[in-house]
């Protein structure tokens, strides 16, 4: 029996109404209501989280109206200690009060040497040996965009093979890679070409409508065949790029075998391997970086997010035989923040002496199991998948036509009620995946077993709410 399974089989597995439950209303703010004004249309979380936040701390956050919430959100997984923890604070004062520069381009400081040594630290050892790293603007879009050039530059190929479900950002490079269309519809051609997608290991939905270790094998046969075949119509291509867990697509691990499989294929190829790691880096899975979980060791490391502390910070990192690109090939004023690297580093000396990935995984599989019993009573939670903490739910309509594999079809219009009602209990979630019927869950890694106990009963009670009358 896990150490999960027997901290939760005390809890009811059926979820009660709780008469004294306190229900937040939202109703539209001064703040919310310039922000609606003078914001742009393109906004996306104010629209399904309509908060207005003043206070942070921790795993909790408190609006302009003192109302306290669990953030399951967390920046989207940057805040991987959660809002204001002590070693970030202690190490963006310290920055300040020895008056370091704050900005310094791409010259070299004590405090990014001591980054570098601890990120290459964290590192496989035998991508540590050959590492090379470019510090990029401060998103991870733009790190994407540098990747891109590295690759095409070293192997002198401009095809990149990407997945469906994919997203890798939101500039016209790296969203050319996206396999959502929504956002690609209103532009036409993107600036960049070359794209081919391929179809993802998504087991419960398996592309090929197999499922399992045979949709494995065929996603790979097909992979193997598209390089290899002179009739195939796909020039040889610079880069595979690829999520180990994909989590806009809705938070679906590849299959390790798979992993494996795909490195294996790409290496005989010739074919440089970039792997995402902007969500999935730094614990959140379980393991520091996710594509350990395979053992693989891939040619480029895209890295942002929980990288900087909390502040804006995007690296690429990668072996040395790709390392041909000219002075000046990439470049951003602010890649040369030095607070960030401060912060980082604060960071991933936490997560390493404090065994972090080991808790998440274990608070992973704590929060696990608290679904998988809600599944036992709730048919609409058709998919519980994820790796460590970065968790989803794929919802579905019980009632409605099974697909190949035989199962119910995505329940997209459930998804936001049930995390309208999340959010009126406390708790912030953010969903995802085909239709919208994924809800997510990415907690701050420091997350307790307790408060997991608690995530788990306030989806449970927004489930009774949301699925009532259906």
């Amino acid at each position: 029996m896990s150490v999960a399974t027997s901290l939760i089989e005390d809890q009811p597995a059926r979820v009660a109404p709780t008469p004294a439950e306190t229900l937040y209303q939202f109703n539209e703010s001064p703040l919310l209501a310039r922000q609606n004004q003078q914001e742009s249309n393109a906004r996306s979380y104010p629209r399904r989280i309509p908060l207005a936040l003043k206070r942070a701390k921790g795993i909790y956050v408190e609006d302009v109206e003192g109302r306290r919430f669990i953030d399951c959100l967390a920046g989207a997984g940057t805040l991987a200690l959660g809002h204001n923890h002590a070693v970030v604070i202690e190490a963006i004062q310290q920055v300040l009060s020895d008056e370091l520069p704050l900005h310094t381009l791409d010259l070299t400081t004590p405090v990014k040497d001591q980054f570098v040594q601890d990120l290459f630290g964290l590192l496989p050892p035998a991508l540590a040996a050959e590492a090379k790293i470019q510090f990029c603007g401060p998103t991870g879009t733009d790190a994407v965009e540098a990747a891109l050039k590295l690759v095409r530059t070293a192997t002198g190929r401009s095809t990149v093979l990407s997945f469906q479900g994919g997203y890798h950002g939101m500039s016209q490079g790296a969203l050319s890679l996206m396999g959502s269309l929504g956002p690609k519809k209103p532009l036409g051609a993107l600036l960049s070409s070359g794209v081919q997608f391929m179809p993802y290991p998504y087991d419960y939905r398996c592309p090929f409508g197999l499922g399992g270790a045979q949709g494995v094998q065929v996603n790979l046969n097909y992979l193997e065949n598209l390089l290899n075949d002179p009739e195939a119509g796909v020039q040889l291509p610079a880069a595979v790029i690829v999520e180990v867990v994909q989590g806009e697509g809705g938070v679906i691990p590849a299959d390790l075998d798979w992993l494996r499989g795909l490195r294996c294929i790409t290496e005989q190829a010739g074919v440089a391997l970039i792997v995402d790691e902007i969500q999935s880096g730094f614990a959140r899975t379980g393991k520091m970086f996710a594509f350990e979980h395979a053992g693989i060791i891939p040619d480029v490391v895209v890295l942002s997010k929980a990288i900087g502390g909390s502040l804006p910070l995007a690296v690429v990192v990668y072996r040395d035989w790709l390392d041909t690109w000219l002075p000046g090939a990439h470049a951003g004023t602010f890649r040369g923040n030095q607070m960030a690297m401060a912060a980082g580093s604060a960071v991933m000396r936490y997560l390493k002496d404090n065994n972090v990935c080991e808790h998440a995984a274990a608070m992973g599989e704590r929060l696990s199991e608290h679904l998988r019993i809600l599944q036992r009573d709730f048919p609409q939670l058709g998919d519980i998948r994820g790796r460590g903490l970065m968790l989803g739910v794929e919802l579905v309509d019980p009632t409605g036509a099974p697909d190949v594999q035989g199962h119910p079809p995505a329940f997209g219009r459930l998804a936001p009620l049930v995390q309208r009602e999340c959010l009126k209990r406390g708790l912030i979630l953010e969903l995802g995946g085909r239709h919208g019927a994924v809800v997510r869950f990415l907690p701050p890694l420091v997350i307790t077993a307790a408060e997991i106990d608690r995530v788990a009963e306030i989806f449970g009670r927004a489930l009774v709410a949301a699925t009532a009358g259906l």
